[in-house]
């Protein structure tokens, strides 16, 4: 609550006084992360990877980069940019806990990165859990603006959308172009007609899926990233029994990266006195043309 008090304080006195005050008065990261969980809208849950990664907490921020992912890229754009605290949603060190179990400490492309944070005073908080479980989804109110379906979607269920008909080929190539995905894969006959589609961002496993897949409210599922011996070889084995349906995956940077530029528009509405930059990490893969 203290925090949380500070926060308050030093937001109205970077308001009003400008910017001088906001060079002697930056909120340190720990007070703008209190100032985040006292607007989210959702009770914060003591289990979750939305903690602090790297860094010191308790220094002066000087701007806030919002991104999909605290890749290496884009810890060092942000960095030139002045940006020293990342607001990532994804982890920074290969594993949901941020602890990978299979990597040595002295790994060196993980030492390099620490070595990298600390050296450029860096600090990473994760908003993961709490930015999904907002009403709406953040994340999914992000990615629906960016493909211009507010329209389609269904009222009672935010994951679900009913549009005008489109073929399977079309939905993929909008899909592709509006997320800027270039890696977009396609489960299905391309001419199929679909006017049900279903979307889980990110890796939501295929428990979730393959029950999305065999509901009659979808046609098409849009997922981020899925194994491919999972929910890959349900669909397409559906499609091999003839039943209507079809699977694209977006890859899980493209299909949840708008959603944090929406984070970081939602934060410009209450964290004033430093930047708050919306930095996104890249496609990781590129194709291979066909000769």
């Amino acid at each position: 609550m203290k925090h949380q008090q500070s926060l308050f304080a030093l937001t109205i006195l970077l308001s009003v006084t400008g910017g001088a005050a906001a060079q002697e008065h930056r909120p340190t990261a720990r007070e703008l992360v209190a100032g985040i969980q006292r607007h989210a809208g959702v009770e914060w849950s003591q289990k979750t990877v939305d903690t602090f990664k790297a860094g010191n907490p308790d220094i002066p921020v000087t701007g806030v980069a919002v991104t999909m992912m605290a890749t290496m890229d884009v810890l060092q754009r942000a960095s030139v940019r002045g940006l020293n605290l990342i607001i990532t949603h994804e982890p920074t060190f290969y594993a949901h806990s941020d602890t990978p179990e299979s990597i040595p400490v002295d790994d060196p492309v993980w030492a390099e990165k620490r070595s990298f944070i600390d050296k450029n005073g860096l600090v990473i908080w994760r908003f993961h859990d709490h930015w999904h479980m907002r009403k709406p989804d953040g994340i999914e109110t992000g990615v629906v603006r960016a493909l211009g379906w507010e329209k389609f979607q269904r009222a009672e269920n935010q994951y679900l959308f009913i549009m005008p008909e489109i073929t399977l080929q079309e939905l993929a190539e909008q899909v592709a172009g509006k997320l800027e995905s270039p890696m977009v894969r396609v489960v299905g006959d391309p001419a199929m007609k679909v006017t049900k589609v279903g979307f889980i961002p990110g890796a939501a496993g295929p428990e979730r899926e393959m029950h999305a897949l065999e509901m009659d409210d979808v046609q098409a599922l849009l997922v981020g990233e899925t194994r491919e011996w999972e929910t890959v070889e349900y669909a397409a084995d559906a499609v091999s029994e003839g039943r209507k349906k079809a699977l694209i995956v977006i890859g899980h940077i493209p299909s949840e990266q708008s959603g944090m530029e929406e984070c970081a528009r939602w934060l410009r509405t209450f964290v004033t006195g430093v930047p708050v930059e919306f930095v996104p990490a890249k496609q990781p893969f590129w194709t291979v043309a066909k000769h």
